[in-house]
């Protein structure tokens, strides 16, 4: 049965995840020397979601969690008794069984994961006991109707066809988007999760997920532990937006992942479409910074890694000896004698080729007849993991191109391709790898794809024996398509669409010189050798630790529901606005310097009407009528709308532009940041960003007097970013001997004079203070956006010349608006929450104003 988490599983796919049932938690010691059992745990911290429950363990250790553990499991009956029982092993063909390889010794690994074989449930207590005790292994057992839903539905009909870039175009393609898939799939997951709360501590463990089949585990597991390190792998391609996008449940399958701290794909193919996907639904933006690439969100930093896994090379090693135990090989030569074999090792897939394989074969043999009794294509058929009606018309179509073929091509003494559709064991694969002359692949989409690797090694034979000592050929022909290709540079890479230029090139790897083929493969054995499993587990654990370095020292918090839950990282330094802390300065203050941005600080973004309330210039008035204040507001809009709009403030500052004009009252004049300073670079500046606005649809020219912006906020986000970069390095190119600097912000590119920003506005103000015995012992600046930072700097830099007067370090307020990364260490939530702000200290002045004419009178 399944528990009462999932009644409803429509409230659970959505993401209202708190009325779930929290699972217990458990764990077992790793200091113990012979096998543990689970034992129970205090879990009072457990319904907390930012809780981080200290650990008693001393040693890090690593939980990978799978769809399948690396178990095999058979059942047994005994002939006397008549008695069945479970019997347990590894699964030496698993790749997550080797990941071990790669990590310290002394790191302990444990898996989570389902099995193959269907446990009963009044067995599943005990095998759970087993797997733990001798295997260090924690099963999740799915109820039927979920694993039925969530397997074979929602990953293999939804997530399998869409990542290898086939879309549901009518029902006979894969179906169309079924929610009740999408719960189950939510399901499974939940169950997964839990099976890893069972046993984890959270300070001291790291957490692998692999695969598609587990996207949202990574959720479920934050909103546990906010500070949890853990790492994702895809082990399949990653579509590219344009397919992602068609996905129903495409943002909620992001923002899971995101939840992780290290993502791995195969390629740099598959992490460009992710990145691409975060860029344009959910408007992230990565970073590469000295070989590192990083997506920055809510103030954490998501590293993406590119490697490629591998293969084990001493258990193909080892397999390679057990068929040459059983002489299979010495059989498989004297059945193709004379012969050249080509081989192909592949899953009855649709996305797999080998229909497209069969056809090359025949095109090879009618355009090269030479070859038409001696070269023999040999398809092993893996079974299908999936089922369907397109797994069936593609197994159709390759057997009836077959037959053909051979029948047309061969003779009672000739096959020209042997299919072979029987399950083989690894020994028995390895021995056609080693009497092959060419491996080819020809899938039209796939993740990895490891047969290359394992027919280099059979092909080199066993390390130290005398085959191996001697110069060893091998040929691969590989499908461009497949993310085993870029690592493989020796190989012939080929479209297998093109059916006569796949022919041609498997004509070409079996009639190369001896010679080719020898430096073709001691290419690739040296590279296959070298990045094997081990060197890919190792490579992507020195990532997850770089990139959690910083985990126990940040402050950290969960927010948002469902599916959009997400952990907010922030500097420990970093807090929220203490609206008593800064009233109390206030009060004490002789001299204040109150410093604003404007939009997105005093006006919202998303207002259309960008003139300020009546309550604003109220609340301002109310600030610049006290004699202890020095207000301004600092903005980059234009001169003009800042003194229109702010006429009744009639003792406010402005610098507008940035900076270039200063006025310091109403009644004074405009200063600018350079006397008689030239624009003639804006005839050279404008002709190259009009030549990029008529280039980029959605884009637009704002014309300053001091400065030229380029804004693309309307034009297709990954287009416009592009042209950005472009026309900024256009830009710095042309005006290079021009007093000017470019810069890019948030969708904008600008050009201004050298010199102008917000924090020599604020350093001005300060010195003007201080030089008219004035020094400022309050200081409350606030912005929302880059450009603001240069004032957050600047204040630093002034307290330590002196300029500003620190009272107790509780005297000078820097504050961002918004969650974010800043050099600013307050926050406050949004504009209305600087308005509040604003108008409380607003009152105090206007407080201190009655009882000063009070008492005076």
């Amino acid at each position: 049965m399944i528990s009462k988490s999932y009644a409803n599983l429509l409230d659970l796919a959505n993401g209202n995840f708190p009325a779930m049932e929290e699972p217990r938690r458990k764990m077992f010691s790793r200091t113990m020397t012979v096998p543990g059992v689970l034992t129970e745990l205090d879990d009072d911290q457990a319904q907390s979601v930012s809780s981080d429950a200290p650990s008693t363990v001393l040693a890090d250790r690593l939980i990978v969690v799978a769809n399948q553990l690396p178990i095999k499991a058979v059942r047994r009956v005994d002939d006397k008794t008549g008695e069945a029982s479970w019997s347990f092993s590894w699964d030496e063909n698993s790749l997550y069984k080797h990941i071990k390889d790669g990590l310290p010794e002394e790191m302990e690994v444990i898996y989570v994961g389902s099995l193959r074989a269907e446990i009963d449930p009044s067995e599943q207590d005990d095998v759970s006991q087993v797997l733990l005790e001798r295997f260090k292994c924690v099963p999740a057992f799915l109820p039927p109707s979920v694993l039925d839903k969530y397997y074979h539905g929602f990953c293999k009909q939804h997530l399998w066809p869409l990542f290898h870039y086939r879309l549901p175009f009518s029902a006979s393609l894969g179906g169309r988007f079924d929610r009740s898939l999408w719960e189950a799939y939510v399901s499974a997951n939940k169950i997964f999760s839990q099976k890893v709360i069972e046993v984890i501590n959270p300070d001291d463990d790291y957490v692998w997920i692999h695969d598609y089949h587990l996207m949202v585990v990574p959720t479920f597991l934050r909103r546990h532990f906010n500070r949890l390190r853990m790492g994702f792998f895809l082990h399949s391609p990653f579509p590219s937006s344009e397919i992602y996008r068609t996905l129903p449940v495409r943002e909620e399958i992001l923002k899971a992942l995101l939840n992780v701290d290290l993502l791995g794909f195969h390629t740099f193919d598959y992490a460009r479409h992710f990145l691409s996907c975060c860029s344009r639904m959910l408007g992230l933006e990565y970073q590469s910074k000295r070989g590192y690439i990083g997506l920055e969100y809510y103030g954490r930093t998501i590293g993406i890694k590119i490697m490629p896994s591998g293969i084990h090379v001493g258990q193909m090693e080892s397999v390679l000896k057990q068929s040459d135990k059983q002489s299979r090989v010495h059989e498989l030569e004297q059945e193709f004698q004379g012969k050249t074999v080509l081989l192909g090792v592949d899953d009855l897939d649709t996305f797999k080729g080998v229909n497209l394989k069969v056809l090359a074969m025949e095109h090879l043999l009618k355009s090269h007849r030479g070859w038409i009794g001696r070269a023999v294509l040999v398809q092993i058929l893996n079974p299908a993991r999936g089922k369907g009606r397109d797994v069936e018309e593609i197994e159709e179509e390759i057997r009836t191109s077959v037959l053909r073929i051979n029948q047309e091509l061969g003779n009672p003494n000739y096959t020209p391709i042997v299919l072979i559709d029987r399950p083989l064991t690894l020994a028995e694969k390895a021995a056609y790898y080693t009497i092959s002359e060419a491996a080819i692949v020809t899938a039209v989409r796939d993740g990895m794809n490891l047969t290359p690797y394992e027919y280099v090694v059979c092909r080199q034979g066993i390390s130290g024996s005398d085959s191996s000592n001697s110069p060893q050929k091998s040929m691969l022909v590989v499908s461009e398509f497949v993310g085993c290709s870029p690592s493989l540079s020796g190989a012939i890479r080929v479209n297998p669409w093109n059916v006569e230029s796949t022919a041609e090139a498997m004509y070409e790897a079996i009639s190369f010189s001896d010679f080719e083929k020898q430096m073709r493969h001691e290419k690739h054995y040296k590279y296959v050798s070298t990045h094997d499993v081990g060197y890919w587990s190792r490579s992507f654990f020195q990532d997850l630790e770089r990139t959690c370095v910083d985990h126990f020292r940040r402050r950290c918090w969960g927010i948002g529901l469902g599916f959009g839950f997400r952990v907010v990282a922030l500097d420990p330094m970093f807090r929220k606005l203490n609206t008593d802390a800064i009233m109390n300065a206030y009060v004490r203050a002789k001299n204040r310097a109150i410093l604003l941005d404007y939009d997105g600080t005093i006006m919202p973004q998303s207002s259309i009407n960008k003139r300020p309330s009546q309550e604003v210039i109220s609340i301002i008035n109310q600030l610049c009528n006290d004699p202890k204040n020095t207000v301004f507001v600092v903005s980059g809009r234009g001169k003009e709308d800042l003194a229109k709009w702010f006429s009744p403030c009639e003792k406010l500052g402005i610098a507008a532009e940035h900076g270039y004009f200063i006025r310091w009252q109403a009644d004074k004049e405009w200063e600018t940041h350079a006397q008689n300073a030239s624009f003639g670079w804006m005839q050279m500046a404008e002709p190259v960003m009009k030549l990029y606005t008529e280039a980029t649809d959605g884009s637009s020219i704002e014309r300053k007097e001091s400065a030229l912006v380029w804004h693309f906020q309307d034009a297709d986000q990954s287009f416009g970013s592009a042209q950005a970069k472009e026309m900024l390095d256009h830009l710095e190119s042309v005006l290079a001997n021009e007093p000017v600097v470019v810069k890019s912000g948030q969708h904008i590119v600008e050009v201004k004079p050298q010199g102008v920003t917000k924090g020599s506005v604020a350093e001005k103000i300060f010195a003007s203070m201080f030089q008219n015995e004035r020094r400022a012992d309050f200081v409350l600046c606030v912005g929302d956006d880059r450009s603001d930072e240069d004032m957050f700097v600047m204040i630093g830099d002034a307290i330590k010349a002196g300029v500003i007067l620190n009272k107790n370090n509780k005297s000078v307020f820097a504050c961002t608006v918004g969650q974010k990364p800043s050099r600013a260490e307050y926050y406050l939530d949004d504009t209305v929450e600087v308005i509040n702000m604003l108008e409380n200290l607003g009152e105090i002045s206007e407080e201190s104003a009655n009882s000063d004419s009070g008492s005076s009178s």
